[in-house]
Formats: structure tokens, C-alpha cells, sequence
């Protein structure tokens, strides 16, 4: 995507101590597994990333779900880093709500981004490197594909290892 520099896989809340992937999937640590981006907001904005993560990225509908993966760690967050941030992120769910657009109400969590944890090697291009994974192929590739149909130019041809 024009403007994003970078994606780093990794964990926010909980603690240092238990923010690795074993841990963390017990669902008892009190992460979310997270991505972190970074982007230059002349070439995409903030609300352009919002668009994305609601009506491309996963069901923010549902509680502590993501596809089939389930528990608190799997919950619906975006975590802020300013004031404006939450403005605009509270506003755009709650203009979604309002206008009746998904079938449920939003139950994503708008919360104060305090630290975020890069995760185990293994995770960080994790579809590029594991192409054949049937979480890759099955929910992955899908949710990529309605991406470029809905915002053409979005993505960024893949890296291969």
C-alpha cells in the first residue's frame, strides 16, 4: 500500500515476560495479537486504514474471534497512539453503527496503545514464507483478494523469502 512502510506481527497489552506466541494463545496473558504499522499520512490516512481494517481485515463484530481463531487474544482492538487517533476511530465506528451498515453492532475495542511486543521471527512475513498453510490459502489469500478488489492499488506485490 502506497504509505505504509511497515508491518510488524506482534502483541499488544500484557507483559514482556508472556508476550510469546506459545504463551500468548493460552488466551491468559491479557495480549491481543496485534500489528503495528507504520505509515506516512500524506499518502494514505489514518481513515483509509480504518476503512480497511473493518471491512477487509476480520468481523469486527464479534467478540474475541478472528476467522477461526478464538479467545481473548483474538480480540478486536485498534490501539491509538494520540487523542485524534481515538477521535477519529470512535467517530468512524460509531458512523458505521448509526448507519445500520453491519449486521451487528461493532464490539471493537478503541484502547490507549501503552506497549507493543514484535513477535517471534517465525510470525513476521508469516504468509509469504508459508504459502501452503491452509490458514494462508483458507482465510488469508481470501481476505487479500477482497482487498484488491475493493481498494485497487492497495497492496504491494509480495516478497518472496
Amino acid at each position: 500500500m502506497e504509505g505504509v512502510d511497515d508491518v510488524i506481527s506482534g502483541y499488544s497489552g500484557g507483559t514482556k515476560e508472556t508476550a510469546k506466541y506459545d504463551v500468548v494463545s493460552t488466551g491468559r496473558t491479557g495480549h491481543a495479537e496485534a500489528v503495528l504499522i507504520t505509515y506516512d499520512p500524506s499518502k494514505t490516512s489514518y481513515g483509509q486504514l480504518l476503512k480497511i481494517f473493518f471491512s477487509v481485515a476480520h468481523d469486527p463484530t464479534t467478540l474475541n474471534r478472528q476467522g477461526p481463531d478464538t479467545g481473548p487474544q483474538y480480540r478486536s482492538a485498534i490501539f491509538y497512539v494520540n487523542e485524534e487517533q481515538k477521535r477519529v476511530a470512535e467517530a468512524y465506528i460509531k458512523q458505521i453503527d448509526d448507519a445500520h451498515v453491519l449486521r451487528d453492532p461493532i464490539v471493537t475495542q478503541v484502547v490507549a496503545l501503552d506497549k507493543f511486543y514484535t513477535a517471534e521471527g517465525y510470525h513476521q512475513n508469516y504468509a509469504v514464507q508459508n504459502r501452503a498453510n491452509p490458514y494462508i490459502v483458507n482465510v488469508s489469500d481470501p481476505k487479500i483478494e477482497k482487498l484488491k478488489k475493493m481498494y485497487p492499488g492497495c497492496v504491494r506485490k509480495r516478497k518472496h523469502p
